[in-house]
C-alpha cells in the first residue's frame, strides 16, 4: 500500500488571505503549482486554485485585484498523511477536485494532486 505521504508534495505553496488574485497566479506560476494554500501562520484557511483564477476573473473584470480569500475554497477537503493513495483518488475523483491538503494530525503536512496520484498509481 503506498500511502499518501509517501507521494505528496512537502514544499507547500502558501498565499495569505489578503493576498490578490495577481499575487497567487504570480507564486503560483513562479512555482509551476496549479493551486496555493491559503495560510496565516500554521492555520490553513482554504486553497486557491487555477480554476479559481478563471472564475474570479470571468465574474470580475477587475478581480485580479481582489483579495484571495473572496474566491478560495473555505475549509477544503483533507486527508491524512497515511491515507492510501486510492482512498486520495476517490475522494478526488467525487469532489471534482485536482488538488488535496495533506494533514498529519491538526497541521499541513502537504499537498497531494492528481498528478502525482497518477504518477504513483500507473505502471
Amino acid at each position: 500500500m503506498t500511502t499518501v505521504g509517501e507521494i505528496m508534495s512537502r514544499d507547500l505553496i502558501t498565499v495569505s488571505p489578503e493576498a490578490s488574485v495577481a499575487e497567487a497566479a504570480t507564486v503560483m506560476g513562479e512555482h509551476h503549482a496549479g493551486s496555493a494554500l491559503v495560510m496565516e501562520g500554521d492555520t490553513m484557511h482554504g486553497i486557491f486554485t487555477e480554476r479559481d483564477i478563471v472564475r474570479a476573473l470571468g465574474e470580475h473584470f477587475d478581480a485580479a485585484g481582489h483579495p484571495v480569500s473572496h474566491w478560495m475554497t473555505r475549509d477544503p477537503v483533507t486527508i491524512d498523511v497515511g491515507a492510501d493513495v486510492h482512498d486520495a483518488l476517490d475522494t478526488m475523483l467525487s469532489g471534482g477536485f485536482r488538488h488535496l491538503p495533506v494533514m498529519d494530525g491538526g497541521r499541513v503536512a502537504g499537498l497531494v494532486s492528481m498528478r502525482d496520484i497518477s504518477k504513483a498509481t500507473s505502471g
